[in-house]
């Protein structure tokens, strides 16, 4: 009843009732929806139903919220590399060194990409080992001043064995993101991080190992971004034309008196009374016309050769004006 309504409450009468509602999320950032081992980031709508004498019943809905990352930013489209070397020793032994190098094309992708690893391994010690690649996510959960982590491997891939004295080379061996969580790194209490681990198996010693961060996105690599950067290196390559020696400068045509003499200019020359009558003919004063031809032009460059003693073929070729 409406003396019984009290503020923001409203009676239900009998039958089904339908409410549509909305609500905006803050402009702040928000974590992305996340399930961890000792936490979580959860996202929810609950609503309740008041009833006489009846205890309220209640319903959420969960909602799942990313927060977008992009890799076309600059920082994460650098390319991720490194080198590392290790000698072993056993006793009085030493044996020669292991040398890795790896690296990637960036540091951001996207679930569902895979990762081109180019990386190459030398093996001078005197035991078999074993080059691999893992990818790794690490969540570290804060609270009270303490921190617990969790490091999970997400993906990996296996080498050929390598004896002594050889050397093994990736160029472009393939690491497919499988489906997880974007990066989490702007919340104060979970952060989720992501890396690329290359590294050497090497029995009964300490593994050699590279750590290649990564970050895993919302939003694809754009398609021009790929051809941009594909098309740069290809100019980058192709540059080296420029440290190429320019040719000699041109000799410069001849000048107009060296050409046409007096005679012929003054032989050129249309008499007075011959201007005289062109001009009273004319239908306005001959000074608003454009006088071109009065005198001959200059010849073409490729008409005169300044030096006639020079071999035919070593002639320069210019175009005609």
């Amino acid at each position: 009843d409406d003396d019984n309504s009290e503020e923001g409450l409203h009676t239900i009468h009998s039958g089904r009732h339908e409410y549509a509602f909305s609500f905006e999320l803050p402009q702040t950032p928000l974590a992305t929806s996340f399930e961890g081992r000792h936490g979580s980031v959860r996202y929810w709508v609950k609503a309740e139903l008041h009833r006489p004498w009846f205890l309220p019943v209640k319903l959420k809905k969960e909602f799942t919220v990313f927060e977008h990352i992009d890799i076309n930013t600059p920082s994460l489209l650098s390319p991720q590399a490194g080198t590392k070397e290790k000698t072993l020793c056993c006793w009085f032994c030493t044996s020669g060194p292991i040398s890795l190098s790896a690296k990637i094309e960036r540091k951001g992708y996207t679930p569902g990409e895979s990762i081109q690893i180019f990386a190459e391994i030398e093996n001078c010690s005197s035991r078999v080992v074993v080059p691999k690649a893992a990818i790794y996510q690490t969540q570290a959960f804060y609270a009270k001043g303490k921190m617990k982590e969790v490091k999970q491997l997400v993906a990996s891939l296996r080498g050929e064995s390598l004896s002594s004295g050889k050397t093994e080379t990736w160029n472009g061996k393939q690491l497919k993101i499988p489906p997880v969580s974007p990066s989490i790194l702007d919340c104060s209490i979970i952060r989720v991080e992501y890396s690329l681990m290359v590294y050497v198996d090497i029995p009964g010693a300490m593994d050699l190992f590279l750590n290649l961060p990564l970050v895993i996105g919302t939003i694809p690599l754009h398609p021009f971004g790929s051809r941009t950067s594909s098309v740069s290196s290809q100019c980058s390559m192709n540059m080296n034309w420029l440290g190429l020696t320019l040719p000699e400068r041109p000799e410069a045509p001849p000048s107009y008196a060296e050409v046409v003499t007096e005679e012929q200019r003054q032989s050129s020359l249309a008499p007075i009374g011959a201007c005289d009558d062109f001009e009273r003919a004319l239908p306005g004063p001959l000074f608003a016309y454009i006088q071109e031809f009065r005198f001959l032009p200059p010849p073409l460059y490729s008409e005169i050769d300044p030096n006639p003693d020079r071999p035919t073929d070593d002639r320069p070729s210019c175009p005609s004006r």
